[in-house]
């Protein structure tokens, strides 16, 4: 018998399954969650009007081992972007707002900072703004507290300035999706939850998806989210968000199905509002990135894509749409360690035949290994060394075995050359790495297809005694988050001491750059006066830069 469930948009329509051989093969990917006591996924594909695969795998409860299935209801988190950015431009479809409006027109409790910041640059994430998440974090808000929409606002609403000037740079921002809802709100008179239930959910019949912005609320039906602790046990993954906008959409398998065939056949919106949703965005320097509202744009082996991921807490998400093919693929999992684009990825290649022509490429990182050979070792050993990017980015760069290796975090590959003093990662030229010096710094560009790193070599200082750690002490006031931290000296360490969390041991790289082990503040920047005492320091980390903290 045919392990799938077919279920059928409307009596009518003859729903065509998938081939046996395809199910098995299928379910061989999720082997591993055949298992009732483990958390696991839900999945589906949809090809043309039907879902013609939908299934689950593992469990929606462990401590009552109630099975995922088609019907179980998933937190989205950042799946949810889509959404918010749909409503959004159904409203300037409507003429109740443009594009280019700048944001304080709807949202005047954001404050002045000199700039124009459009609508246009939230849907982007080039807007400059902080990243809410972290700022939460920072100022003692831990992620499985109760965050309200409340909660956001006032933190947002505090800023003091941007990560970069609007249209400069790409950096993924939570908070202009939170602002988004916000403007729905202001220019529809209604909650994102009312708008996109009565603009999106009903015309699609989406009778088992909504926003939660209230975390008491019951939701029947519903997985809920895991950490993994070790081989046998698991850890609730605890979600307490009172929030919509950059995430907290609830749906399942059936009902996501019925949006990805809206991309194709529309029952909400139309063409339009599909380009408007998928037209990349540009920088001010005329540089095109892959992401558009909500949602990235590429291709999959040839055909054009419009995907999202999402994580919150033990949450794990992917859905992406191939429209010219009318097919589209979806994976909800409860697993915090689960990866839901790999497993999408290996159903993709099962259903969907490469159409690029495979030309000949004849960079350097796809020749062959003799390419990764150094031809000039001499010269490039002064390249050799431990760099930092202001964004706090760590790179070693070192030549072993006559080739030359980064190594960024766990990540480590080899560099070839593609020109002079350019290198790109072997096998994957995309990225670049472009050295120079310039007077006394050494230098090297990280170049990504979306984003750009500065870092400069510094010599690693291993001699620190307590007396240098000492200059580092003292009590650290952010007037933005009206919080404090703490940098201690311990047992010849130091560490970041604050009234909500653990201390966090300190590593120092060199006069101007402290890291630590926290997610929130894992990289600050020391400030000094022209005596060369420090006078605060500035969290350059992640998705917030420059955000001040004033030594008391």
């Amino acid at each position: 018998s045919l392990l799938v469930f077919i279920f059928l948009l409307t009596p009518t329509v003859f729903s065509q399954a998938l081939p046996d051989s395809t199910v098995k093969k299928i379910d061989s990917i999720y082997a591993q969650w055949h298992n009732p006591f483990v958390p696991g996924c839900a999945v589906g594909i949809v090809i043309g009007d039907s879902l013609v695969f939908a299934k689950g795998y593992g469990s929606a409860n462990l401590e009552y081992t109630i099975a995922n299935t088609p019907a179980t209801i998933f937190h989205m988190a950042s799946v949810s972007k889509q959404f918010t950015a749909w409503s959004i431009i159904l409203l300037a479809q409507q003429g109740k707002l443009h594009l280019n409006d700048d944001i304080h027109k709807w949202l005047p409790w954001f404050p002045d900072l000199k700039q124009k910041i459009t609508i246009q640059h939230l849907l982007n994430h080039t807007s400059g703004i902080r990243d809410q998440w972290q700022l939460l974090a920072i100022s003692g808000t831990r992620l499985d507290d109760v965050i309200t929409q409340e909660h956001i606002v006032k933190v947002l609403s505090k800023q003091q300035a941007l990560n970069f000037n609007p249209g400069e740079e790409y950096s993924y921002s939570n908070s202009g999706f939170t602002m988004l809802a916000e403007i729905v709100k202001s220019v529809s008179g209604q909650s994102l939850r009312q708008f996109t239930d009565s603009a999106i959910f009903k015309p699609l019949g989406m009778g088992n998806t909504h926003f939660h912005d209230d975390y008491t609320e019951i939701e029947k039906n519903r997985a809920y989210s895991y950490d993994q602790k070790d081989s046998a046990h698991f850890a609730n993954s605890i979600l307490s968000y009172s929030n919509a906008g950059a995430t907290s959409l609830f749906t399942n398998i059936k009902d996501m199905s019925k949006w990805l065939m809206n991309f194709y056949d529309h029952k909400t919106g139309n063409q339009q509002t599909i380009d408007s949703l998928t037209k990349k965005t540009r920088l001010n320097n005329g540089k095109e990135i892959s992401y558009a509202a909500g949602i990235s744009v590429d291709t999959y082996r040839g055909w054009k894509q419009y995907s999202h991921n999402g994580g919150d807490a033990g949450y794990r998400t992917y859905v992406t749409v191939l429209p010219d093919l009318k097919m589209g693929f979806m994976v909800f999992s409860n697993a915090g360690n689960f990866n839901p684009n790999d497993v999408a990825d290996k159903m993709m290649q099962l259903l969907i035949k490469d159409t690029t022509q495979k030309k000949e490429d004849t960079s350097p990182a796809k020749k062959d290994s003799t390419a990764m050979i150094l031809k000039d070792s001499v010269r490039l050993k002064k390249f050799v060394g431990d760099y930092i990017a202001d964004q706090g980015l760590p790179l070693k760069i070192e030549i072993k075995d006559s080739k030359l290796y980064y190594h960024i975090f766990n990540d480590q590959n080899v560099l070839v050359s593609a020109s002079k003093d350019s290198f790109e990662i072997f096998n994957y030229p995309p990225v670049k790495f472009v050295f120079s010096i310039k007077g006394k710094d050494t230098i090297v560009d990280i170049k990504t297809p979306d984003e750009f790193y500065h870092l400069i070599k510094y010599k690693s200082d291993t001699t620190q005694s307590d007396q240098l750690l000492r200059t580092f002490t003292g009590t650290y006031y952010c007037p933005e988050l009206d919080c404090k931290y703490g940098i201690e000296l311990k047992d010849h360490h130091l560490v970041f001491t604050n009234s909500k969390y653990n201390d966090a041991a300190i590593h120092v790289v060199n006069q101007e750059h402290l890291t630590s082990d926290h997610w929130w503040i894992s990289h600050v920047k020391m400030l000094r006066n022209n005596k060369n005492q420090v006078t605060g320091f500035e969290v350059n980390s992640g998705r917030i830069m420059h955000l001040k903290f004033v030594k008391l």
